[in-house]
C-alpha cells in the first residue's frame, strides 16, 4: 500500500507470533493489567443486567447472554469489523468463553482509513496484518467502563493495559468519557459503554486503533 498507515501495518506481519494465539495464551499476563476492580465490577452487574433491557447497537439490541460475535453480526454499524473477523478466522475465538473486552471500531471509523487499507486487508495474504490490527482490540478482561474510570483516576489520569496481540493500549477519561489511545498516537472515543456479552464487554469506539 501507498498510504503511511499500511506501511505501518506492513511492519508488523514480522511480529504476528505474538497475535491471537500467544496473546490467549498469556491471558493470565494480559489480565493483570486490568486490575480486580475490573473483573469485579463485571462479576457484580452480572446479576443486575438479567433483567435491564438490552443496549442497542447499530439498529439491533445485543443481548447479555449471547455471545460477542452472535451480537455484532446483527449490528448493521460493524459490517466491517464482522467481515474483518470472518477473514481473519477468529470468529470461532471471539465465541469462546473468554472473557474479552472488545474495542469495537464501527464502518466509519474504518472508512476514516487511508482509501484502499481495508480492501487490502481483507485480501488472503495480508491475513497476518489483519490478525495484528483485529488483535489489538482485544484485551483478555472483562472491564465495564465504571472499572476502567477506576483505573485510570488511580494511574494519575492514564491506565496501560496490553493487548491480545501484545500491543499497548493508554485508556483516560475525557470529561467522562472513556478514551483509547494506539501505539501511533491515534486517539478513540467510546461512544458506546458496556455492552455486556456472555464473554465479556464491547465498547463501541469511533476510530480504528493501529498497531506499530
Amino acid at each position: 500500500m501507498q498510504s503511511s498507515s499500511m506501511r505501518r501495518l506492513g511492519a508488523v506481519a514480522t511480529v504476528v507470533a505474538l497475535g491471537l494465539t500467544i496473546g490467549l495464551a498469556d491471558r493470565g499476563q494480559a489480565a493483570s493489567h486490568v486490575s480486580k476492580a475490573g473483573s469485579g465490577s463485571a462479576a457484580g452487574s452480572g446479576s443486575g443486567s438479567a433483567t435491564a433491557a438490552p443496549v442497542t447497537v447499530g439498529g439491533a439490541p445485543m443481548f447479555a447472554n449471547k455471545n460477542i460475535i452472535q451480537n455484532a453480526v446483527n449490528s448493521k454499524d460493524h459490517t466491517t469489523l464482522v467481515a474483518a473477523v470472518k477473514a481473519a478466522g477468529l470468529v470461532e475465538t471471539l465465541s469462546g468463553p473468554g472473557p474479552f473486552t472488545v474495542f469495537a471500531p464501527t464502518n466509519a471509523a474504518f472508512a476514516q482509513l487511508p482509501k484502499g487499507t481495508v480492501e487490502t486487508l481483507l485480501k488472503p495474504e495480508n491475513k497476518a496484518q489483519l490478525t495484528k490490527v483485529l488483535t489489538s482490540h482485544v484485551v483478555a478482561a472483562n472491564a465495564l467502563s465504571s472499572a476502567v474510570k477506576k483505573m485510570v483516576k488511580d494511574g494519575g489520569g492514564r491506565h496501560a493495559v496490553k493487548t491480545v496481540s501484545g500491543a499497548t493500549l493508554v485508556l483516560k477519561a475525557d470529561g467522562g468519557k472513556v478514551t483509547v489511545t494506539d501505539e501511533n498516537g491515534g486517539t478513540a472515543r467510546v461512544t458506546i459503554a458496556d455492552v455486556r456479552q456472555s464473554n465479556g464487554v464491547i465498547h463501541v469506539v469511533d476510530k480504528v486503533l493501529l498497531p506499530k
